[in-house]
């Protein structure tokens, strides 16, 4: 039997101390293990819909090139500064002179 009511899950760790440990707050708290309880508790409270540790990593890889790299774009690039160069593209500094 557990001395955790029946409908609170029961976590994986706890805080409980060790009887072999001195009975005063120790000097270092382990502060990874206490922000992965807390989270733990709060899902299960509801508070937090899900665990964010426990969410797999996204299944997409970005993408391997520059986008600016491509002939496409310097294609565009270049049709833009052709257009700004020769008066038939207006710049956030005015009409191109």
């Amino acid at each position: 039997m557990t001395d955790q009511p029946a409908d609170e899950p029961e976590l994986p760790e706890s805080f409980h101390r060790d009887r072999r440990e001195h009975g005063g707050a120790p000097e270092h708290l382990d502060d990874d293990r206490l922000a992965r309880l807390t989270e733990e508790e709060r899902v299960a409270a509801g508070l937090d819909p899900y665990d964010p540790d426990e969410v797999p990593p996204a299944t997409d890889t970005p993408p391997d090139a520059d986008i600016t790299e491509s002939p496409e774009y310097q294609a565009e690039r270049a049709e833009i500064e052709r257009e700004v160069a020769s008066g038939e593209l207006e710049t956030e500094d005015g009409p191109a002179t």
